[in-house]
């Protein structure tokens, strides 16, 4: 089976963006975003939540578009309605049991795209496998947290750490070995 892997820009204080959704101060360009962006085109799937993908309108996207034109999407929201969906774009209900059959069935590991919210959820029943943060040397004060509202508790292992020239690094842990969420609930 894939791993579900929350691959996300932090800052040093814990927020995946900052008050009003800004990202302006997230490092844009370097080696470290280039690897980032190259990283992406192992994954061939992509799950986030309704705001992840809304945010991308700020952006140009088009709704019902995919972000990433080479990855199958699944927009978990209870309340996004698009009419013209492209054909690897699809608007899921939040289910513990879709996210294992998405697992089950794609070809590579997931991308867990943007997050807070959703990536508590997750966190909360235990889903994802593998947390790659883009740590940037900022502190925001206020914003997005990582896993939004989580009270879940655990213990990642450190499993990779690179380190590039502009303060960025990125750092991936192991968040299934030996690790257990301590309130997961079906």
């Amino acid at each position: 089976m894939q791993k579900i892997i929350y691959y996300v820009a932090i800052s040093l204080d814990g927020y995946i963006a900052g008050a009003n959704d800004d990202i302006s101060k997230f490092v844009p360009t370097g080696k470290g975003v280039e690897k980032y962006l190259s990283d992406l085109l192992d994954f061939e799937t992509v799950i986030m939540g309704r705001r992840t993908y809304e945010f991308g309108y700020k952006f140009g996207l088009v709704p019902g578009q995919p972000a990433y034109p080479h990855m199958e999407h699944h927009i978990f929201s209870e309340t996004l309605k698009i009419e013209n969906l492209a054909e690897n774009v699809r608007i899921e209900k939040k289910s513990i049991l879709r996210i294992k059959e998405i697992k089950e069935k794609s070809k590579t590991d997931i991308y867990l795209c943007g997050g807070g919210q959703f990536a508590g959820w997750l966190l909360d029943h235990g889903l994802i496998d593998q947390l790659k943060l883009k740590l940037n040397p900022i502190i925001l004060g206020n914003g997005i947290p990582l896993f939004g509202n989580s009270k879940t508790s655990l213990v990642g292992k450190l499993i990779e750490k690179e380190s590039f020239d502009d303060g960025l690094e990125i750092l991936t842990y192991d968040l299934k070995k030996n690790t257990k969420p301590n309130n997961a609930k079906d």
